[in-house]
C-alpha cells in the first residue's frame, strides 16, 4: 500500500499529491519540540507499516524512515537499508553546522546522536554494515569524518548495477535530491553534480531484483517551481520498485 506522510520536521507539508490508492497520515500531534512531534508522528507511521505487507511511504522528510523501519521491526523484519541521497544525513548535534534534524536521520538509525525520535518510534539501531549510502556528495566536514570512521558503505549510483544487491530483506530509501537538480527540480537543498534520471532508473531497476520489502521516498516540495516535473521524474525512475 502507498502511505502519504505530508509532514516536514513535524509541521504540515501541504500539497503533496500521490496517485490513488493511498492512505494519508494526518494525526493530531502533541505540542512541543520538533523531536517530540516527530516521535509521535513516526510512532503512528510505524503502526501503519506494521500492518502492511509491502509498504511504500511518500514523506516530506527523510526522518520518516525511522517510522518505516520501526514498523517493519514490529513484524520481525530487520532489512538492509539502501539509502539514495545527495546528502549524508549522518550529522549529529556534535557535527552539524545548522542543527537541522533533516541532516541526521541516517545517524539516528545507526544509534548515533539524537534519540528522541528513534525511541518514540521504537526502533532498534541498524548495524552500519547493513547500510549502503548511495549518491551522497554534499557532506559537512564533521559528517564526512563520521562516515569515514563508520562501517556504512558509500557508493555511487553508477556502481549499483555492478554489485549484487544485499542479501535478505531490503529497504530502499530514495530522496529525490539524489538526482541532479537539472532533472529533478523543486528540492529543498539542491546538490549539483549528481546523476541523471537514466542512471538512477538503471540502479533502481537492478535493486528491484532483491527482496525489497519496503520503499520510502523523500519527495519534491510541491510549493516550489518545477514540482510537477519533479513528481513525474520521481515516479518514472521508481517504477521498477513500485510494480
Amino acid at each position: 500500500m502507498h502511505h502519504v506522510v505530508p509532514w516536514f520536521m513535524g509541521e504540515s507539508f501541504p500539497g503533496l499529491t500521490i496517485p490513488d490508492p493511498h492512505g494519508t497520515l494526518e494525526p493530531e500531534l502533541p505540542a512541543g519540540s520538533p523531536q517530540v512531534r516527530m516521535a509521535a508522528l513516526y510512532a503512528r507511521l510505524a503502526d501503519e507499516v506494521a500492518e502492511d505487507d509491502r509498504p511504500v511511504v511518500w514523506a516530506g522528510d527523510c526522518v520518516a524512515v525511522i517510522g518505516v523501519l520501526a514498523g517493519l521491526e514490529r513484524r520481525g523484519v530487520r532489512p538492509a537499508v539502501v539509502w539514495f541521497d545527495a546528502h549524508g544525513d549522518f550529522n549529529t548535534h556534535e557535527t552539524t553546522r545548522t542543527g537541522f534534524l533533516g541532516g541526521m536521520p541516517l545517524a539516528m538509525i545507526t544509534g548515533r546522536g539524537e534519540r528522541t525520535i528513534v525511541a518514540g518510534a521504537g526502533l532498534t539501531p541498524v548495524e552500519d554494515s547493513r547500510i549502503w549510502l548511495v549518491g551522497a556528495r554534499d557532506l559537512d566536514p564533521g559528517e564526512r569524518d563520521a562516515l569515514d570512521a563508520s562501517g556504512v558503505r558509500r557508493l555511487t549510483v553508477e556502481e549499483i548495477p555492478r554489485l549484487e544487491p544485499p542479501a535478505g530483506p531490503v529497504h530502499v530509501h530514495f530522496d529525490v535530491d539524489v538526482v541532479d537538480p537539472a532533472e529533478m527540480p523543486a528540492v529543498g537543498i539542491p546538490a549539483p553534480g549528481g546523476p541523471g534520471t537514466a542512471a538512477v532508473a538503471v540502479a533502481l531497476a537492478h535493486l528491484a531484483r532483491a527482496d525489497v520489502v519496503s520503499v520510502s521516498v523523500s519527495t519534491w516540495d510541491p510549493g516550489r517551481p518545477g514540482a510537477d516535473r519533479a513528481a513525474a521524474a520521481a515516479r518514472r525512475v521508481l517504477a521498477p520498485l513500485l510494480r
